[in-house]
């Protein structure tokens, strides 16, 4: 085994630890799944800004963070607002669900406002920042000359999960071919959306 294989492998792991985990932006992109629209630019939209985000971390953007804590304050209220919307949204679609019915033609976002909402669960979750930019850019660079590989091994993760996320969704469609598993996924997602709203509010 190479020696940059070592750290790329360490990476890949401690990338998926980080981002396979129930959240604003797995919710969404598990819903676009199961739609079936936009997949292949949601996923792309997530694993770049997930890779960019690791970058920036691995060079030193979050001492910005610790420098500037009014700025993860701006990041934690403007995101907890977006997140309360969207889960008044899911909540609504609990209410009243629709099958997901491949004969049936389905109405569904256009692609801007689906990539303004995934650039918005991204951009404004601020424990995104946390996990990527922080603690994983912390991590990379103990690895010293080898965190370039580390990085590049997160990053790979988060695109191999967002692609099995996106398009491993279809496998569920027999079972969200009724109402009511529509009604149960968008609650949790509402849960979910207002639960991060509630601990960003709260400074957790």
């Amino acid at each position: 085994m190479t020696p940059d294989l070592l750290p790329l492998l360490a990476g890949f792991g401690f990338g998926l630890s980080l981002i396979v985990a129930i959240g604003a932006q797995n919710a969404f992109v598990l819903r676009q799944g199961l739609l079936r629209t936009h997949v292949l630019a949601v996923v792309a939209v997530c694993a770049l800004s997930d890779a960019l985000l690791i970058l920036l971390g691995i060079g030193g953007a979050g001492i910005v963070f610790t420098a500037l804590p009014w700025l993860t304050t701006v990041v934690r209220i403007g995101g907890a607002a977006f997140l309360l919307g969207y889960a008044v949204l899911a909540a609504r679609r609990a209410v009243r669900p629709k099958a997901l019915d491949a004969d049936e033609p389905r109405v569904s976002a256009g692609l801007l406002p689906t990539l303004l909402t995934a650039l918005a669960l991204t951009w404004l979750n601020p424990h995104v920042y946390l996990d990527t930019v922080v603690l994983l850019g912390s991590v990379a660079n103990t690895h010293g000359d080898a965190r370039w590989p580390f990085g590049a091994g997160a990053a790979l993760g988060s695109i191999v999960w967002f692609t099995a996320l996106g398009y491993g969704a279809r496998l569920l469609q027999p079972v969200f071919a009724r109402p009511a598993a529509w009604r149960i996924l968008d609650a949790i997602i509402a849960v979910v959306m207002a639960g991060i709203a509630a601990s960003l509010l709260l400074g957790l």
